[in-house]
């Protein structure tokens, strides 16, 4: 229950990219009039690790980490750079990830690549 996304996220190269006072946002949505790139996250599903001993030890929690940057034409590599950026910070700790969508908003021409990651650990 409630992955340690920002602590595992906020590494110095992510910060390099979304700044200082990092742009990372929960529940999947950042403030309007956010400057980009910045990273949104918001947990997928969660489950314990049950047992028949006695109550359960562990949780799974599948979360989805976007990254964001636009709208200009240009700013796909700052996509790309801030989405490896998020994937080295979740190896780093230890966590399975996969990349999940790479695309282009229509409506706000941000570009997005959104990776999904499985925050295993102990109660």
């Amino acid at each position: 229950m409630l992955a340690p996304v920002f602590k595992t996220l906020n590494t110095p190269a992510v910060r390099g990219l979304v700044g200082t006072e990092p742009r990372i946002y929960g529940s999947g949505m950042a403030p309007q009039g956010t400057p980009t790139p910045y990273i949104t996250w918001f947990t997928v599903a969660g489950q314990p690790y049950d047992q028949l001993s006695g109550p359960p030890d562990g949780d799974n929690d599948t979360v989805q980490v976007d990254c964001w940057a636009g709208p200009d034409d240009d700013q796909e590599a700052t996509c790309i750079s801030l989405a490896r950026a998020v994937r080295d910070a979740l190896d780093a700790a230890g966590i399975a990830n996969r990349t999940i969508v790479h695309t282009r908003e229509t409506d706000t021409k941000l570009f997005h690549i959104g990776l999904q990651a499985d925050f295993i650990r102990g109660r």
